[in-house]
């Protein structure tokens, strides 16, 4: 149904679930690959605690300071696969929330207690907010676009 917009909203449960796996992927996968790059530059060994383990995280140290980085890196990541997968400005927020929850939980199942850490709470606070604004700029800029108003170069004639 059409209303006062260019697009159809029609709900799609298929559309959504399968866009939040694909983001989810996405976030998992691009912060193995950061996490692995900052190991390799700070030569720290890999681990799943990276990952998962709240406590890990920490502005003291350089393995700390590394890990934070690559999950601000990773934030990025997230920000171009919201622009490329959902390309809806006012849905970046729902995205963005929906994968750090999905996280949140993934770290208290895989430590076995309600994250605790300030550090870990401000970084995914920041993360967030940086791959909500980002991919709401870049599907800004792709929703803002001129659209063209004939379909063949005949029209024009």
């Amino acid at each position: 149904m059409m209303r006062g917009h260019f697009r159809y909203t029609v709900w799609d449960p298929l559309l959504i679930i399968s866009q939040i796996v694909t983001i989810q992927a996405i976030f998992y996968v691009s912060l193995g690959v950061w996490i692995f790059l900052t190991d390799i530059i700070s030569g720290h060994g890999q681990s799943l605690d990276q990952i998962f383990l709240h406590k890990i995280i920490s502005v003291k140290d350089l393995q700390g300071r590394c890990l934070a980085g690559s999950f601000i890196l990773n934030s990025l990541c997230c920000s171009l696969s919201l622009w490329y997968f959902v390309q809806r400005t006012k849905l970046c927020l729902d995205y963005s929330v929906t994968t750090h929850v999905l996280h949140l939980l993934g770290c208290w199942a895989y430590s076995g207690h309600f994250p605790s850490s300030l550090t870990w709470w401000l970084l995914n606070v920041v993360c967030v907010t940086i791959t909500c604004v980002c991919g709401e700029f870049l599907c800004m800029r792709t929703e803002m676009r001129a659209i063209p108003l004939s379909m063949s170069a005949k029209a024009d004639l």
